[in-house]
């Protein structure tokens, strides 16, 4: 029997409320939060005379609001379930990938596409991208398409090129190009979407179903991590957004879910021109139940700073001759821009580099100039190389940040050896100079991209610690609670949904991670290694480790 009441008692409650309450009970109804208190125990006046009247014991464990990862890919990441592993590790040279896509080649059916994800050339042994010829060696029967670790770069087969008409007299894509050899041949590598996009396009979609399949397989890890309400940022295509809606509405993926919709859907050939933002949300909310919601209009205006397509102000520190490119012209962009502010929507832009973080806050200043309007939140997603200037201005036009906090572990030697060098790599994620400034911001997984895991991010928050070791920049390190309430109550903020979640206060909606550990007086250390036990969502148990029981 579902209960309408539940009292959880000894407990380690973080709040994050606006004075760090830390308390021992609360009491919820109908899924929203009635009461908190210090004591072990509610009053008993407080427990209402009802045999649906349910207490949970928390025996010292640590509940947190429920996780906000303001930033991922959850559908793509649910389609890699199917795909070739290409990551590194465990592949460690080309060899190996190649060994991995042979194997996928000998149970597919000849002519059908094979689809991987996940390699690095920087941590390959040869030091290179696989290229057409590779992958012609194991499969010349076979269309194939390997992405990167980044996103941002591919690797296609001489039969992919065919199938999309790609030659060696293809001209180059505007915002991005196709890799060349010595010879001017095509090796297959592929930057950027301008120029994955011709191959993509010769992919059979999937179906709706298999979408949802897919959501629903990558739902289940996320809600392991504690994750209450989440956002896909980057729904390309109407089929992308039936099949989030279906499985919002289905309860195939239980959490809260934000939808950056990309900004194409919304030109004169798209299927929301003519909506309203508020148009937008309601067919949103209507068509999940009022479990999603529209987040914002999502634009790419650089690359990654991995793939060398970062948009930098200064040279790339092993590439003194490569920038990096902006992906649109500026005077376009801000055209774009200003018609998508006029129009009511609140724009996402993807900057890495600092020289598209600069055209992004030009294009927004003169958004703003033009038709001024508080609140809007317009957004920048990663925010790798902000100087400090960037951060100061961000903060001037009340432009938020979402930070890929991970990217210090998983990228930061090498881009202090490769890509950035010392002083700008110390710099990469700058959070205390956010703090500093009172800029609104968030940390984010950018799932598939690093493994889904909100205390991983605050953990890297907190120590900035590398794969090898090091603590980068330890001058731009943020204490554990702001950590936490920039995956809790600040993605509530980015996201406008403060009032209902984000922190446990009466009348917010009951959602919740429970940890087998304090994060607060744990070593810092350690913090990526708790364990989540229980998540709840509405008050009702959508992840259990046992360990908690809430039936």
């Amino acid at each position: 029997m579902m209960s309408d009441q539940k009292i959880f008692i000894n407990g380690n409650i973080l709040t994050m409320d606006e004075t760090n309450t830390i308390a021992s009970s609360i009491a919820i109804k109908n899924g929203t939060i009635i009461g908190i208190w210090e004591e072990k125990q509610p009053p008993l006046e407080v427990i209402t005379a009802t045999d649906t009247v349910e207490t949970i014991d928390l025996a010292g464990k640590t509940m947190l609001p429920g996780f906000i990862d303001t930033h991922n890919h959850i559908l793509m990441y649910g389609l890699f379930y199917d795909q070739v592993n290409c990551s590194t590790p465990p592949n460690a040279s080309i060899p190996d990938i190649l060994k991995r896509i042979e194997n996928k080649v000998a149970s597919t059916p000849e002519g059908e596409w094979i689809i991987g994800f996940g390699y690095d050339d920087t941590l390959l042994t040869e030091n290179r991208h696989p290229t057409r010829n590779d992958l012609d060696t194991v499969s010349p029967n076979h269309p194939v398409l390997i992405r990167h670790i980044s996103g941002h770069l591919a690797v296609a087969n001489s039969l992919a090129l065919f199938h999309a008409n790609v030659d060696d007299n293809v001209a180059q894509p505007i915002g991005g190009h196709f890799g060349k050899d010595e010879n001017g041949k095509l090796d297959g590598v592929l930057y950027e979407p301008a120029a994955i996009e011709p191959i993509q396009q010769k992919i059979p979609e999937n179906t709706i179903d298999e979408m949802v399949k897919a959501l629903e397989n990558a739902a289940k890890e996320y809600i392991a991590q504690g994750i209450t309400t989440n956002t896909d940022a980057k729904v390309d295509n109407l089929p992308q957004l039936q099949a989030h809606l279906k499985a919002a509405k289905l309860q195939r993926n239980p959490m809260r879910t934000q939808l950056m919709i990309m900004h194409q859907l919304l030109r004169e050939d798209g299927p929301f021109h003519h909506y309203s933002p508020e148009d937008l949300n309601k067919l949103i909310q209507n068509g999940s139940n009022g479990l999603a919601r529209l987040d914002s209009i999502k634009m790419f205006q650089d690359g990654s700073i991995q793939g060398l397509t970062g948009a930098l102000r200064e040279p790339y520190y092993k590439h003194p001759n490569i920038y990096g490119d902006l992906i649109h012209e500026q005077a376009s962009f801000e055209e774009d821009v200003l018609a998508l502010h006029q129009r009511g929507y609140r724009i996402t832009t993807h900057g890495n580099g600092d020289k598209a973080i600069g055209s992004i806050l030009d294009a927004y200043e003169n958004a703003l100039n033009v038709h001024p309007k508080e609140r809007h939140q317009h957004r920048i997603e990663h925010v790798q190389t902000a100087t400090p200037d960037d951060i100061k201005r961000m903060q001037k036009l009340q432009v938020a940040g979402s930070f890929f906090i991970n990217h210090v572990f998983y990228w930061g030697d090498r881009h202090e050896k490769i890509f950035l060098g010392p002083e700008r790599a110390r710099r990469i994620n700058p959070l205390a100079e956010a703090k500093e400034n009172d800029l609104l911001y968030t940390l984010h997984s950018d799932c598939p991209i690093t493994p889904i895991s909100p205390l991983f991010s605050i953990w890297a928050a907190v120590t900035r610690k590398t794969r090898a070791g090091k603590t980068l920049g330890a001058e731009q390190r943020i204490d554990v609670i702001t950590a936490i309430k920039a995956m809790t109550i600040y993605g509530a903020k980015l996201i406008f949904d403060e009032e209902n979640t984000g922190s446990i206060e009466i009348g917010k909606k009951a959602d919740f991670a429970i940890l087998n550990d304090d994060p607060l007086t744990i070593e810092p250390e350690k913090i990526k290694d708790i364990e989540v036990v229980a998540t709840i969502i509405n008050g009702e148990k959508v992840f259990d480790k046992t360990s908690v029981t809430l039936s």
